[in-house]
């Protein structure tokens, strides 16, 4: 069998999934002279892009998480994010995801956004977790928008998604409203456990969402059951959350060189490895692998340039990692090996675990 990779447009239309399921999903990345909208500026050249359904809006199919990673105490050195946020502009990438869960992350990301002079050509995905007892009040939820705008620096936020699906069939319906208002361009759901695959997958049936945000990689592949086909046939976007499986992926792989059939599609690094083969997805939007390090934010938007291993290439990447010793339980490694990020969340976790 000839595994050498195909090529066709980096941009990967929905009327084409079908088709590209059944004959290959490579790609090279080409120029895009869309903009993200009002006041934003053309997307790098040579680009691996991919289209929002439902408005046809093109975004780099590589953005930046924020969880954990941006989460840093106030007062402590802070610099590295800085640095970590320009080379990903200036390297063409485009989506950020963050919540206010997620610590000092907003106020970071808004802050370096600013002061670098992008935050109007950033598209920020942010989230609402909203529960307890504003389960029937949307006051709860008000004010979380209210805040995130403020730390951010934003007058309206790109994406609002339901984070977690908390509290879904009341937030779901609140953000469809701030999407009439004006306060807000998308709305997604999200989640990262496979057992709530099914749930989110039900909300992108109904065709209520422009966006689903869900876990997927090289080895959490269950999306593929039904989710990512689900996103294909109503429209509706997807975002990856732990493409690199909270750097355990690269754990796995420490001290192993690359497979040589990797040049072929002229993979350097092993981010590159699982980023391509994740964004090759025709029903994938954007993956946003989260990192503190810019020299890991490097590596992973090199995963934008360069062709995209078609169906064929994809299931042999995955043999591939089925023969690494730990492939199989990597589930039960603990996110983040070797790796401490002692913000506000680990703060409140040392407290909990010293009172317990």
């Amino acid at each position: 069998m000839d595994n050498r990779p195909r090529t066709a447009p980096a941009t990967i239309h929905r009327r084409q999934f079908m088709k590209a399921l059944g004959l290959g999903i490579a790609a090279t990345a080409v120029a895009s002279s869309h903009l993200f909208g009002a006041g934003a500026e053309a997307q790098t050249p040579g680009l691996i892009t991919k289209q929002i359904p439902r408005t046809g809006e093109v975004v780099p199919a590589i953005g930046l998480g924020s969880f954990l990673t941006f989460d840093v105490l106030p007062g402590q050195p802070r610099e590295h994010l800085r640095e970590v946020i320009r080379r990903f502009s200036e390297g063409g990438g485009r989506v950020i995801d963050t919540s206010p869960l997620y610590g000092m992350a907003e106020v970071n990301v808004g802050d370096f956004a600013t002061a670098l002079g992008i935050n109007d050509r950033v598209f920020i995905g942010n989230k609402i977790w909203s529960t307890g007892e504003y389960l029937a009040d949307d006051s709860h939820a008000a004010r979380s928008l209210e805040q995130s705008t403020q730390r951010l620096w934003r007058e309206k936020i790109d994406l609002m998604q339901c984070h977690s699906l908390v509290n879904v069939d009341v937030i779901v319906p609140l953000l469809r409203a701030w999407k009439k208002e004006g306060r807000i361009r998308y709305i997604g759901v999200t989640h990262h456990e496979p057992a709530y695959f099914g749930v989110l997958a039900q909300w992108v049936e109904q065709g209520d969402v422009d966006f689903v945000q869900v876990r997927y990689s090289i080895y959490a592949r269950m999306a593929e059951e039904r989710l990512l086909r689900a996103a294909a046939d109503r429209g509706t976007a997807v975002l990856v959350n732990m493409p690199l499986e909270k750097a355990r992926l690269h754990k796995l792989v420490a001290g192993r060189p690359l497979p040589d059939f990797a040049r072929e599609l002229g993979i350097e690094t092993w981010a590159q490895f699982f980023l391509t083969w994740v964004i090759s997805h025709p029903a994938v939007t954007c993956a946003i692998p989260a990192t503190a390090n810019p020299e890991h934010l490097s590596e992973n938007i090199a995963a934008m340039r360069g062709p995209l291993p078609d169906r064929d290439m994809r299931a042999r990447m995955v043999r591939y990692m089925e023969t690494i010793p730990g492939f199989d339980t990597l589930d039960e490694m603990p996110w983040y090996p070797d790796k401490t990020y002692p913000g506000v969340i680990g703060r409140a976790q040392r407290e909990l675990r010293r009172r317990t």
